[in-house]
């Protein structure tokens, strides 16, 4: 709007200006420039309001969608978007989050809680939000996209994508921070983020012997882990280590032989569903033959830092590098 005001300011002078120094029109009543100026001015204003009321982008997962104004009340509906908007010090711009997001830190208390595959609509559109911001996870519960209907009557949804790499979270960092108008916060944030992880790549670099990893993300009978295109793949090579189904796509569900035949030099978990998933793990039939449960290098990880694709990854990091390494 700083054209506007420019503009506003000119007119204000060109007005001073006629009144000190009056010029015959048509009618003798002033020039005809004044209303050839006015009409200018008020398709300009126009123009421009509508500009900043109206600004489509291309959110995380491709869609275009219009955004209308500026961004204040925000619908969070995945843990990790939650993460990275309190980061960023926008928490007080959300209005209701998912479930899984309640025990974040740096949250107002008390906002309505959302399910995470079934969001109630109608307490979304009470709570009148400028935006809602969306995961790539959110449709798969019901296989349909559950803002459909709110996105059809105009309600702004812009949908974050399954992360594949570490960098891909820089760019969601990137992409809400702008959307919040805190381009200067996402900076510094993706700054910090990128210092903490390089320090654990200087100490991956120091190690000669890559050992290998087995990461469990569900446990037995219905094992799953991540292969190539995931960030947690991209964070095991992070800290130097080999995922055993690196050469896999995304979500893989091995069974037992796949694991034994592999034979991982450490196994991680980050299941917290079940009492014990070490033990549970190491007294698996057959699992007594694979090195890390030979060795004991069977750890557990922290769930949220693992699997939520944030600046947050950097705790379970750490730990990953940890357990696989000691203290390189």
């Amino acid at each position: 709007m700083e054209q506007k005001k420019n503009f506003t300011a000119n007119r204000k002078r060109y007005t001073e200006a006629r009144v000190r120094e009056p010029q015959p029109g048509l009618n003798g009543e002033g020039s005809i420039f004044d209303g050839l100026w006015l009409v200018i001015l008020i398709i300009f204003m126009l123009i421009s309001c509508n500009a900043d009321k109206n600004k489509e982008i291309i959110d995380r997962s491709g869609r275009s969608v219009v955004i209308k104004g500026a961004v204040n009340r925000v619908v969070s509906t995945a843990p990790s978007n939650t993460e990275i908007i309190a980061d960023l010090g926008q928490a007080h711009k959300l209005v209701a989050i998912d479930k899984h997001s309640a025990n974040i830190s740096g949250i107002p208390a008390d906002l309505p809680l959302l399910d995470f595959f079934y969001p109630d609509i109608e307490v979304i559109i009470n709570l009148e939000p400028d935006i809602i911001i969306a995961s790539g996870h959110n449709p798969t519960g019901s296989g349909e996209d559950p803002f459909r209907l709110l996105r059809e009557m105009g309600i702004p949804v812009v949908y974050i994508s399954m992360s594949k790499s570490i960098g891909d979270i820089y760019s969601d960092i990137a992409f809400i921070a702008e959307l919040l108008q805190a381009g200067k916060e996402g900076e510094a944030l993706t700054v910090a983020m990128k210092t903490q992880i390089e320090q654990i790549k200087l100490k991956a670099d120091n190690i000669e012997n890559r050992k290998t990893v087995y990461f469990e993300i569900s446990a037995a009978p219905q094992m799953m882990t991540f292969g190539k295109d995931s960030f947690i793949n991209d964070m095991i090579g992070t800290i130097g280590a080999i995922n055993v189904f690196e050469n896999e796509n995304w979500l893989v569900t091995p069974g037992a032989e796949a694991v034994i035949s592999r034979n991982p030099d450490v196994i991680l978990t980050n299941v917290n569903y079940i009492e014990n998933p070490v033990e549970e793990i190491k007294n698996r039939p057959g699992f007594n033959h694979i090195n890390a449960v030979i060795k004991n290098h069977v750890y557990q990880i922290d769930t949220d830092s693992s699997v939520r694709p944030s600046p947050r990854i950097i705790f379970a990091l750490r730990q990953m590098q940890e357990a696989v390494y000691g203290n390189p």
